[in-house]
């Protein structure tokens, strides 16, 4: 393959959100990356594990290597990429609305609910309480308007005022757009 066809290849995969790892660091660095999100992302819970030994002892190198090389390629540390993976989980956790906070912050492996808070908040912006706010609110402006593609505008206008009165009708609105 010549370097002209290599450098389109390479440019198409850029385009496309993917790239070839040929470097060994990048390869070791996505390995550590993928034993992140794997323990945060999968696992029913964070086990009350030092990360820094978890991850030296899952890939056998010493964590300072592993740290030193994760941040000359990332440009960040590893321990900010896992409190980030952490607060995604949290944000997904919230969306699903099946937890609480407490739960989640002990899921999550937070020391208390504020540790939790304070990392959410430094990482988004918002505080989880109102994040979650948000997610609802968009969740049922957008059940609102399947209900209005079915049903009109008058309907909509019922529920609306409905929702101002029982806000927990929210919980109801998934099922009532199957029946109708």
């Amino acid at each position: 393959m010549t370097q002209s066809t290599k450098d389109q290849l390479h440019k198409a995969l850029l385009q496309s959100g993917l790239e070839i790892l040929n470097d060994k660091r990048s390869i070791f660095v996505e390995k550590i990356k993928t034993a992140i999100v794997e323990l945060i992302h999968t696992t029913g819970y964070i086990p009350d594990v030092n990360y820094s030994d978890y991850l030296s002892e899952l890939l056998g190198y010493d964590y300072t290597y592993l740290a030193n090389t994760f941040s000359e390629v990332k440009g960040t540390t590893i321990q900010q990429y896992i409190i980030i993976n952490k607060i995604e989980r949290a944000k997904e956790l919230l969306l699903y609305n099946e937890l609480s906070l407490t739960e989640i912050s002990y899921k999550l492996n937070y020391s208390s609910v504020a540790h939790l808070s304070n990392q959410f908040k430094k990482i988004t912006g918002l505080t989880p309480t109102y994040c979650n706010l948000l997610q609802l609110t968009a969740t049922y402006c957008n059940l609102l308007q399947q209900i209005e593609r079915k049903t009109g505008a008058k309907f909509r206008r019922f529920l609306d005022f409905f929702f101002l009165i029982h806000p927990t009708f929210l919980c109801s609105l998934p099922i009532l757009i199957c029946h109708l």
